[in-house]
Order: structure tokens, then sequence, then C-alpha cells
């Protein structure tokens, strides 16, 4: 099988697995909470990819959708379901554990996304960016939208949203 088809096959691949994960990512005890962390994920990195695609930092050869410039299942499915997982494993975690619970997820995404940027046309890296921005980038929104469902915790006094 040539490369152009082993890339859209697995993007294929992981964007159907990621279609049958979110249901259950998002379905929890506390479905108010993981919307917002949904929807706030998908809303700012579809806004941060499209600024960073915008000004020449990444560039996405081969993607599902040719139309689009960004990269629609990473930005609406497979971030957002690994932010919706983060936020899980540490919805009751001090800030130690907040930090320390970023490795397993920034980690290997970084190392997934340097072999792409190197080995296929998933993705291009462009005027200087690095694994270090994607790992600092990662990294940020991590906490940013840690931060804000916590914000919504205080807000309903620290009680999840839906018992």
């Amino acid at each position: 099988m040539k490369k152009r088809g082993i890339e859209y096959s697995f993007l294929t691949l992981t964007t159907i697995t990621g279609l049958i994960l979110l249901p259950f990512a998002i379905v929890k005890r506390s479905f108010k909470d993981w919307l917002i962390v949904y929807l706030v994920s998908v809303i700012g990195n579809g806004v941060l990819d499209q600024y960073l695609v915008a000004k020449g930092y990444l560039k996405y050869p081969r993607k599902l959708f040719p139309n689009h410039k960004i990269h629609l299942p990473f930005d609406f499915i497979h971030y957002p379901l690994m932010l919706l997982y983060y936020n899980q494993w540490t919805l009751n975690s001090r800030l130690s554990g907040i930090l320390f619970k970023l490795f397993p997820f920034v980690i290997p995404q970084t190392v997934i996304e340097t072999i792409a940027a190197k080995r296929t046309k998933l993705i291009t890296w462009k005027n200087g960016w690095t694994w270090y921005h994607t790992m600092t980038s990662l990294t940020m929104k991590l906490l940013v939208c840690r931060s804000v469902i916590a914000l919504v915790r205080i807000i309903n006094k620290g009680q999840i949203s839906i018992k």
C-alpha cells in the first residue's frame, strides 16, 4: 500500500475511534461540565489552529477534509477527547497532581506529532515551529481548559453540575 493510502487509512481509523470514544467521555455523571470542556476545547483549538495555519507555522498537506485549512478531526475530536480524559482524571487533584498528570497526555502527543512532521505529509512545521512549540501549546491549552472547568466548579460551589 502506498504511503498516501496508509496516511488516509490512519486518519480515518483514528477519527472513527475518536468518534466512538467521544460519547463515553462526555456522557458521565457531570454531563454539563464535560460538555463545557468539550465546547471550550473545540472553540479554542479551532481558533488557535486557524491562526497558526494562517501565519504559516503549521500546514496539513494531507487531511480527511481537503477543503478546510485546519485539521478538523484533531481540532474537533482527537484533542477534545484527550482534554476530556485529562480533565476527568484530574477532577479531584491538587495542583501538583494536575501538573504531574500532564505528562501522559502531552509527551505521547508531542512524540506522535514530531514523527508525523518528519516522516509523513500529515503535518508540516514551518517558520521555526518545533516539537517544543507543540509541547508548550498542548500544555498551555490543557491547563487553560482545566482552569475553565475549575472556575465552573467554583461557581457551582465545588459541586459537580449534575449528580
